[in-house]
């Protein structure tokens, strides 16, 4: 079977945005991306649609999650104490174990069909691990990866204090994928405090804001991550079209 490959990636800001109303969205658009997968495997040559991709930016107000291989008592907060802070918790379907999104995040969900890239969930997960890297770079900050984590640390390189800038966990099936990555930037930290951050307790969190010692324009964070992720996965991102 012929497969017509689609680099075209529509993106949306969603700004500031419930938790629960992003994940049910990447659900939908998810969801119509596997649906048009299984039909054209039935459709005859020639007849296949053409899948489509989406790159979501958001801002969450506080929040912890859950991934499915995560552990509850890695939340350090009870119900109640959820509720006084103004804290929502969800166990959700991606990998990993439990991290907070909050206000000064980028958070990015891309929904892509791998068949229009490439077929390889850890070269995606470096991909994504890769372009905050060349990010923080622009900033003059060297990070990497540490073997055996996801995600982006600084101080990575058997230094007195690895520190995480960036968690990912994601969701794939039939090479579509959801959920993504978050970044902080303008982050307020102490909300890790209530948590033990990805389950690893021996190493610190930070943010972009905190180790330059000033706030940054989240937009123009945003723009020159979005760039890198055009140039890696050799995408054509078209706005505002979700």
């Amino acid at each position: 079977m012929n497969v017509i490959i689609n680099k075209e990636v529509q993106f949306k800001d969603l700004g500031i945005i419930d938790y629960k109303e992003a994940w049910d969205y990447q659900e939908k658009l998810f969801k119509e991306i596997v649906d048009l997968k299984i039909e054209n495997r039935k459709s005859g040559e020639g007849k296949q649609i053409v899948t489509p991709n989406y790159l979501l930016f958001c801002e969450h107000p506080p929040v912890f999650t859950l991934g499915k291989s995560g552990l509850e008592q890695h939340l350090l907060l009870n119900e109640s104490a959820l509720e006084e802070k103004g804290i929502q918790y969800y166990k959700i379907n991606r990998g990993g174990d439990i991290t907070f999104h909050g206000p000064g995040q980028i958070v990015g969900y891309p929904i892509l069909d791998l068949d229009n890239f490439f077929t390889d969930i850890h070269k995606y997960l470096r991909y994504l691990e890769e372009a905050i890297i060349l990010t923080l770079a622009e900033y003059g900050l060297k990070a990497g990866r540490i073997d055996g984590l996801t995600g982006v640390w600084l101080d990575y390189e058997n230094g007195p204090n690895p520190r995480k800038i960036c968690a990912m966990g994601v969701k794939s099936s039939r090479w579509v994928t959801m959920h993504g990555f978050a970044f902080n930037v303008n982050a307020d930290l102490s909300y890790f405090n209530y948590i033990v951050p990805c389950g690893i307790d021996d190493k610190a969190v930070t943010s972009l804001s905190v180790e330059l010692g000033r706030e940054l324009d989240l937009s123009e964070v945003s723009e020159k991550l979005m760039k890198h992720l055009i140039d890696l996965f050799e995408m054509h991102l078209i706005p505002g079209k979700v």
